[in-house]
């Protein structure tokens, strides 16, 4: 670290909303984790796995959030995964049939047809269907930093309203990370970058380290920083806060600005689920039968009309390499320019969905793995670190208290907070008064009581998942977002009745514990 003019600190957010639905054989929704494991979280962990097979030094941070922990080692979504990949692997082979005589399609119906055999024998032989093993072991070896998450995403400026839902949040999450991996996380991912002045004091208690805001929560600051988003600051209850940085961002996330929009890429939005006869992709579609995506995308980019191209991997291959080189270069040169301003070595923190890589950006994967190799062997200007890595080396920070703010559009609540959503939170601050009244009042349950206080804790904070508010906001599957987060405060309100009146319904509470299986090691009194 000492020998480079900076530093660059790569982070993915790793994110799912917990869908878990045993009572249906197929549902719609399980495929988000299904596509997620298919583009984005094998890819990932087979170039992670190439890295250190060929001993190229790297470090990066990740957060793995605990729904998408709870659903990645659950027997069911793991056998219905492989269900799901020997679906698309029949249908690749129908469509090698299809294509004959059109040869670059035909090329294609190929390439697909081995990348997902690929990738089920990486899931099923290499990972034997568990990928968290597989991160805990890349943690232990050193080249990645794992970092919790709130324990399912809960938008935490808004969830204040109650106190004890924003700390069992930041709680259950702590204890997540410790029952997967086996150690303290050393910082955690404020879910939507979402900060308020105070929240700090909470993540002290827990024994985290670090945070990350969005730019202008750290330029807010109060005082402000004296090297902008360059380096962090330390807040008054010791936890040190790390700013997005907006120029790596861009350059990666923009629609217009950024890589992913190249014309030779392959086109997200065209899939053979909308452009093929029905009769063809019947075999694919969810018992409902309407048209989805399917992940056979057969166009590049091409620009911005309607006419699309056939995808090419050979040219994809090619611009990868070059928007590699290209990052690599741009880094090098902000990197030495500040060091050069401020007179002292800079971070850069660049934070990104890891579903942008593989899933939105088909070869992102692809992407990261090359930048790495290429920035390991060009260390002169700057280095891959870690927050921790940082931290460790520069222990003195300037004392100084970011703004309220989040990543979202807008830069503060509105996304989570609007006409569309913004009826929910007072049943949520309801619900967690009666979930803390609860757990006062009961601080020694044991049995049934025992088990009906964990559920109720267990629906609490399924029901304060942001992805709720946030599709709700965007206007996709909407009917989803609201029944998930009525039902599951429907059920902590009969939870809580059924426990005043000591009439606990034994069969029904175990259909709900067996529906809603996420945090099997959870204690309510993380509401007391």
């Amino acid at each position: 670290m000492t020998s480079a003019h900076g530093y660059l600190a790569l982070l993915l957010h790793a994110h799912l909303p917990f869908v878990r639905h045993p009572e249906h054989g197929d549902f719609l929704e399980e495929r988000w984790l299904f596509e997620a494991l298919t583009e984005t979280y094998v890819p990932l962990l087979s170039a992670l796995h190439a890295l250190a097979r060929d001993g190229v030094p790297h470090r990066l941070t990740i957060s793995l959030t605990p729904p998408l922990l709870n659903m990645l080692v659950d027997p069911l979504l793991q056998q219905r995964y492989v269900r799901h990949l020997d679906a698309l692997i029949s249908f690749s082979e129908r469509e090698l049939e299809r294509t004959r005589g059109d040869g670059g399609l035909q090329r294609l119906a190929q390439f697909y047809r081995d990348l997902l055999r690929r990738t089920r024998r990486t899931f099923v032989d290499e990972l034997e269907g568990n990928l968290v093993p597989a991160f805990r072991r890349l943690q232990d070896e050193g080249s990645l930093e794992i970092i919790a998450c709130a324990a399912t995403h809960g938008f935490l400026p808004l969830l204040r309203g109650c106190e004890a839902a924003v700390r069992a949040q930041v709680a259950v999450g702590v204890e997540e990370h410790r029952r997967f991996f086996g150690r303290d996380p050393l910082g955690i991912w404020l879910p939507e970058c979402g900060f308020y002045p105070g929240l700090d004091a909470i993540l002290a208690e827990h024994g985290l380290r670090y945070f990350v805001v969005e730019t202008h929560g750290l330029l807010h600051a109060e005082p402000r920083p004296a090297f902008a988003t360059y380096a962090p600051v330390v807040t008054p209850s010791g936890v040190a806060a790390f700013g997005r940085d907006v120029e790596s961002s861009r350059q990666v996330w923009s629609a217009s600005e950024g890589y992913p929009g190249d014309y030779d890429y392959r086109d997200f939005y065209r899939d053979v689920g909308f452009d093929l006869d029905y009769e063809i992709v019947r075999p694919l579609l969810p018992p409902s039968g309407e048209r989805v995506a399917t992940g056979f995308k057969y166009h590049r980019i091409t620009g911005a009309g309607p006419q699309k191209d056939v995808y090419n991997p050979d040219w994809a291959a090619a611009k990868v390499n070059a928007h590699a080189a290209n990052f690599t270069s741009a880094r090098a040169q902000q990197i030495s320019s500040v060091a050069e301003r401020l007179g002292r070595p800079p971070i850069v923190l660049a934070p990104y969905d890891a579903e942008l890589f593989g899933h939105w950006w088909f070869e992102g994967p692809q992407w990261l793995e090359t930048f790495i190799r290429q920035a390991a062997y060009d260390q002169h200007e700057f280095a891959l670190v870690t927050p921790g890595d940082f931290l460790a080396q520069h222990p003195v920070l300037q004392e100084s208290m970011p703004a309220a703010s989040s990543w979202g559009a807008g830069g503060y609540n509105s996304v989570w907070l609007a006409g569309e959503n913004d009826w929910i939170y007072r049943h949520l601050d309801f619900a967690a008064e009666r979930m803390s009244s609860l757990a006062r009042r009961s601080p020694h349950a044991v049995g049934l009581e025992l088990r009906a206080l964990n559920q109720a804790a267990r629906e609490l904070l399924l029901a304060q998942s942001s992805d709720w508010a946030f599709i709700m906001s965007r206007g996709t599957v909407v009917e989803y977002a609201v029944q998930r987060t009525r039902a599951h405060l429907g059920r902590v309100q009969k939870l809580h009745d059924d426990i005043a009146a000591g009439a606990i319904d034994e069969d029904w509470l175990a259909i709900v514990e067996a529906r809603d299986n996420i945090f099997p090691a959870i204690d309510y009194r993380v509401y007391a």
